[in-house]
C-alpha cells in the first residue's frame, strides 16, 4: 500500500487548508482504519485525527477538536482532513497512516503510531502568526 498525501502549505492563523492521502489504486481501502498524525519540531509524532474504516469511529485530539475534520470516500481510496482556525501551533509536518482492522480494535489504541502498517511521505502545514 502506498499512500501519498498532499494539500499541505503556508497559511496565516484563522486560515484553512484540506489534506487529501489517496491510497494506491489497487488498495483494499476498506481494510484499513487512517489516522492523520503530525509531528512539530522538536515534538513527538501525535495522533491528530483517526477515522474507522466505515467512517463509524472517529477519534481527535483535544487540541483539534471543533476545528478539524476526518472523512473518508473508499470509493476514491481517499482520507481527508479539513482544517479551519487554523492556529500557530498547528505547524507540523501531516502524515496519514494505514492500518488493517485486525491491528485496531478499540478506540483507546488509536493514538499508537505502531499500529500502523503503512505511513505516507508527509505534508508540510505551516501557520503563521
Amino acid at each position: 500500500v502506498q499512500l501519498q498525501a498532499s494539500g499541505g502549505g503556508l497559511v496565516q492563523a484563522g486560515g484553512y487548508l484540506r489534506l487529501s492521502c489517496a491510497a494506491s489504486e489497487h488498495t483494499t481501502f476498506s481494510s484499513y482504519h487512517m489516522g492523520w498524525f503530525r509531528q512539530a519540531p522538536g515534538k513527538e509524532r501525535e495522533l491528530a485525527a483517526f477515522i474507522s474504516w466505515n467512517g463509524g469511529g472517529i477519534s481527535y485530539a483535544d487540541s483539534v477538536k471543533g476545528r478539524f475534520t476526518i472523512s473518508r470516500d473508499n470509493a476514491k481510496n481517499t482520507v481527508y482532513l479539513q482544517m479551519i482556525s487554523l492556529k500557530p501551533e498547528d505547524t507540523a509536518v501531516y502524515y496519514c497512516a494505514a492500518a488493517l482492522t485486525t491491528r485496531i480494535t478499540t478506540m483507546r489504541t488509536v493514538g499508537q503510531a505502531t499500529n500502523y502498517d503503512y505511513w505516507g511521505q508527509g505534508t508540510q502545514v505551516t501557520v503563521s502568526s
